[in-house]
This record gives C-alpha cells, structure tokens and sequence, in this order.
C-alpha cells in the first residue's frame, strides 16, 4: 500500500511530532510510506501562514504535487494546523483518495485544542455552533484575534463541509470519540475511531521497586503540579519529580524544604524508563483532559501501576483497581489519602496491579498492534473507495 503521511510541524517539537515520525517509521517497515511536511514560523511569515490557513493555496500546490508525484493509495493526516489548513483535505478528496486524520487534540472542537483555559476545564465550545465565548477569552494564545482566526477557519470548513470529506478520524481514547461525537460538530459516530499511541518495550515488568513514589513530565500548571507539592509537601511519603517547565523553580523551592521530596531534573528518555521502573507507582495529577499521556503507557509497559486524576484520557485508560487507581482532580488531601491508602496495601496487591498494567499495555499499546490496526483501518478504506470509484484521478 503506499501511504502519503501529512504533517505540520509546530515551532517547538511536541508529542504529535514524536507520534508522526513513529507511524511513518512503523508503517514503513512493510509498507510505501511517504511523508509531506509543512513547519510553523515565527515572526511576520508565521503571521503570512496564519493569514493564509482557512484556504493556503501554496500549500495546496505542494499538496498536489505530492500526489501527482507519489500516487497515494491513502492520505493520513496527522497537524494541520496552520501552515497547511483543512484545504489538504478537498485536495486529496477531489482526486478520490481515502484521507485518515488523527485527532491528537481537541482543536475541531475549540480553538484553545486542549479544553482547558485559566486553571480550569473549558468546555463551552463543544456544543456551541461558533465559539463566541472562547474568543472572546482569547483560549488561543492568550489572543482575541488569533482564537477568531482560527475560530473563523474552523466554522468555515465546517459550513461547507471540509470536516465531513475526512473519511475516518481516528482518535486517541474512547473519551475523546465521545467528546467528539456528542459535540456540534455534527459527524457521523462511525467516522470516528479509536486507536491510541504506541510505546517502545523497553524493559518488560520491573523486578525490584522501591517504595517511593514517580511524577514525570512538563512542570505546568496544567499538569496538576500544584495538586501534586500539596499532597506530598509536609510528609513523609517519597516522591521524585522528572521533568522541566514554567514551574521548575517552585518545584525546587519546595523540594529544597521537604525532604522526602526528590527533584531528579530533565532527565534522559533511558533514565525516565528506569526511574518509571524502579518507583512503586506513577502519580499523574493532570487537571485537564489530555490527549493521550505517553507517560501512562510507559508506566503500563514496565508493570507500573498509576494513581491518576478521575479525568479525561485517563479515566479511558486507569481502570480503577485494576492497573492503577483514580482521585478527584484538582484535590490534593484526595490524593494525600490515596497515597496513603496505596502504602498500606500489601507487595503482592502492588504485584498484581502491575502486572494487569504490563497486561494492558500488551494488549493495546505495543508497536505490533498498533501497525496491525492502522493497517487495517486503510485497507478496508482503500477498498471500499476502490469499488464505490474504480477510476481515480491522479
């Protein structure tokens, strides 16, 4: 099958990025993939390439050329936004070829893409037929004119009907097709689908754990930080914190003055596995929806149960009692008491729980079974596109 995998690039590299080169890498390996990649900007071009995103005429020439050159079997569409724009999708479909868009985040849906704005769960979008209220937030960037831009964009195409020509989404979690499809978008159900990311097995179940506890990822306020130095500051319970961000130097301040408190610094992809490894349990007190946190997954591939927020992506994905457990989000005397509830339990309780999580991983989230289904998502694509148009125009 030969595939014509799209992707946007934005000005600092996230996990949509890493998930692109992992799919094309992956597919690959059997399969004729080719790749047409677009870069967000700075400055007055970045401002050019907004301008241009409700209809990029130079991107579409690219577009074009792309399939003329490669004769795709498949678009898969992984970013958009904004160097490219929805009109890579009329293209392929003017010439009749099957696109497969991956809904990494929620931007369909809000301009803000995460649902969340100002410390808090922002949903007023989801059923609204413009997002009034979120521009006049200004959700996007902390800007009115950006969140109406693009607000403007997404209306458009939804009004003439871009985002019904995409012939599966696939999204992340059963919690985002759901979101999805009880949304204004007005989508059929069976458009969407669910098949989440992927993560390399890089140890197998981990032997010999310690008794304290892992938080690993960005340091923002999103993430639950806060939650998370309230629950364990003035404790006894071991926590180490990996990562980086906006609230690195709290996260030292309070580290500094509690000892049971570890800050480990951004550390290497090989330390960030042994260290999930090594810990008694990942705690992730996300305070938004997220997508799907590649760091759950990883936990899962070592055998390492998680306590996460009852919120989002992880109530899809932290089965309660048994591959981790779940506490009321933005609450840390809830996840104090977890914890504490946590230590008490017994080795062989903590066993079991992780190998139900190596189990889940084996069963969802290994590179196998991702490529199986993506493969087969497009097969049955390109044939039902092959016998409803026999002839397609390249």
């Amino acid at each position: 099958m030969r595939i014509l995998v799209i992707h946007n690039y934005y000005q600092h590299p996230g996990g949509e990025d890493v998930v692109f080169e992992q799919e094309k890498a992956l597919l690959a390996t059997t399969e004729e993939v080719f790749s047409l990649t677009f870069t967000n900007r700075k400055g007055w071009y970045g401002v050019w390439q907004t301008f241009w995103s409700p209809w990029n005429i130079w991107a579409g020439i690219r577009v074009k050329r792309a399939i003329q050159q490669y004769q795709p079997d498949i678009v898969h569409i992984h970013n958009l936004h904004y160097a490219i724009g929805p009109i890579a999708i009329r293209i392929a479909k003017s010439r009749k070829i099957p696109v497969v868009m991956t809904l990494h985040n929620y931007r369909l849906l809000c301009p803000s893409a995460t649902l969340y704005y100002q410390g808090e769960v922002f949903t007023a979008s989801l059923r609204a037929n413009f997002p009034w209220e979120a521009v006049k937030r200004g959700v996007h960037s902390q800007s009115v004119l950006k969140t109406g831009w693009l607000a403007v964009t997404n209306w458009v195409h939804r009004k003439i009907g871009t985002w019904h020509r995409v012939d599966r989404y696939i999204t992340l979690t059963d919690f985002a097709r759901q979101l999805f499809i009880n949304s204004s978008l007005g989508i059929a159900a069976e458009k969407f689908v669910t098949k989440p990311n992927f993560s390399a097995d890089s140890m197998g179940i981990a032997r010999l754990r310690g008794p304290h506890f892992l938080f690993v990822g960005r340091l923002t306020e999103e993430k639950g930080i806060h939650t998370l130095l309230e629950a364990f500051a003035g404790t006894e319970h071991p926590l180490r914190i990996a990562g980086d961000g906006p609230l690195k130097d709290h996260v030292v301040e309070i580290a500094e003055t509690s000892p049971n408190i570890t800050y480990l610094g951004n550390l290497a992809r090989s330390e960030v596995d042994q260290q999930i490894a090594e810990c008694s349990a990942l705690v992730f007190p996300s305070i938004w929806y997220e997508g799907l946190p590649m760091t759950l997954i990883e936990a899962f591939a070592a055998g390492t149960p998680v306590i996460a927020s009852d919120l989002g992506a992880m109530q899809s994905l932290v089965h309660e009692g048994k591959n981790g457990w779940r506490f009321t989000p933005n609450d840390s005397a809830a996840l104090r008491e977890k914890v504490v509830e946590w230590l008490r339990t017994d080795k062989l309780y903590r066993e079991q729980m992780g190998r139900h999580a190596r189990e889940e991983y084996l069963q969802h989230y290994t590179a196998a079974q991702n490529k199986k289904e993506l493969i087969d998502l497009m097969a049955s694509l390109r044939l039902q596109i092959d016998k409803s148009a026999p002839e397609r125009r390249h």
